[in-house]
Formats: C-alpha cells, sequence, structure tokens
C-alpha cells in the first residue's frame, strides 16, 4: 500500500464563525517548527469576529524539512502535500459557500512561502495573500508558471530587508510574478525588523478583511 502524504490527516483547527456562516474565510499557515495554535494567536488582532480562521497542522509541525530555496527535491513530498492541504481547504470553502473571492490566504515564514506558492499554483481571484516574511518556494533560478491570472487578488508581501531566513530578492521576485499573474500587489520592505509580524503588517490584514464585500 503506497505511503500517505505526511501532512494527511492532519488536524485543522478554526477561530471566529463556522464555516459557511461569517463573510470570509482566511486560510492560515503556521511557520516552521509552529502550530496552528500560534498563527490563530493573530486571528483576534485582526479586529474581526464576522470571519472564519482555519489552521491546517504540518505533520511534525513542518511543512518540509530544508529551505524554502534548496533543490525542491530536497523538499518533497511535504511541499506537495501541503500545498495539497492548503488547496483542499479552499474547495473546503467552496463547497460551503464562500467564493474565492472571499477567501484569504495567509502565512507567516514557512508557511508564507507555502500559502504563496499555493496560490501561484491554483491562481484565481481570491479575496486576498497575505505573505508575512516568504516568497515563492524554489531553488536559485526557478522558473515559475505565470500563465495563470489573479484577477485583481489583494496581495501583500512584508518582510525585513535583512530576514536571516527570507532574501529581499526572493521576495520582490516573488511580488513581480504576482503583478504580472494580475495581483494588486503592496510590497513593504521593513529596514532592521527581525523574523516577525509587526503592526504595519496587521493594519493591512485588517483594513483589506473589512474591505471585503459581504457575503
Amino acid at each position: 500500500m503506497p505511503a500517505l502524504p505526511p501532512h494527511a490527516g492532519q488536524r485543522t483547527q478554526s477561530w471566529g464563525k463556522p464555516l459557511g456562516t461569517g463573510r470570509a474565510v482566511v486560510i492560515m499557515v503556521h511557520g516552521r517548527g509552529a502550530a496552528p495554535d500560534d498563527i490563530l494567536g493573530i486571528a483576534p488582532l485582526f479586529g474581526n469576529d464576522d470571519i472564519t480562521c482555519l489552521a491546517p497542522a504540518a505533520s511534525g509541525n513542518t511543512w518540509y524539512p530544508f529551505g524554502f530555496m534548496s533543490p525542491t527535491e530536497k523538499n518533497e513530498p511535504g511541499i506537495s502535500s501541503g500545498i495539497s492541504v492548503v488547496h483542499d481547504l479552499i474547495e473546503q470553502c467552496v463547497a460551503a459557500g464562500t467564493p474565492t473571492e472571499r477567501i484569504v490566504l495567509l502565512g507567516f515564514s514557512q508557511g508564507a512561502c507555502l500559502a504563496s506558492t499555493a496560490a501561484q499554483r491554483r491562481p484565481a481571484h481570491y479575496g486576498g495573500v497575505i505573505v508575512y516574511s516568504g516568497g515563492l518556494i524554489g531553488p536559485p533560478g526557478t522558473q515559475w508558471d505565470e500563465s495563470g491570472s489573479l484577477a485583481g487578488t489583494p496581495a501583500f508581501f512584508g518582510c525585513s530587508d535583512r530576514d536571516a531566513h527570507i532574501p529581499e530578492e526572493r521576495v520582490r521576485a516573488s511580488a513581480s510574478l504576482f503583478e504580472r499573474m494580475g495581483a494588486d500587489v503592496t510590497l513593504r520592505i521593513y529596514p532592521g525588523m527581525g523574523h516577525l509580524v509587526n503592526e504595519d503588517e496587521i493594519g493591512f490584514t485588517r483594513d483589506l478583511l473589512r474591505a471585503l464585500p459581504p457575503a
């Protein structure tokens, strides 16, 4: 019997409205060594209790074993399995009555890399793509498929100019690719910031959620 994908069957935790009853869904992807509770901890800061937040769990608290710019084969099957988890959650949301225009993909660090790559591989008009300290997955020289359209999706890329894990050049390259795919991109590079989520990034996310169309 073939082995199950590494992240299959892991729990998804939630915060806010039951799925299908809120005005929007935020799929929140945690970073390396973290867990759903960690990323859900910022949900109350969005100032919106009419949303559903869903946070899937990585097996062993890690979506893939090596850095996001390592050779892809070294990080498989973790990358493909993690992206499948995000794509499956999108389909569950749509089946529950929330169109992609009211689904926001959000992640921090390793989770941001996974969320942005999940959007790039499944382009649609999303309610938003929020990338806190992350970028598209792949080794230097990767040519990502940009044939699909993000159709005006608001996309936010925020990162330090000296992040020890996420090179500024990759953040800028990811933002540029999203622009070419039709996203409405906001890029903010924060001088001297650590590897963290700051109040400005939370504020952008808060404003984005408030601006989404009503259910």
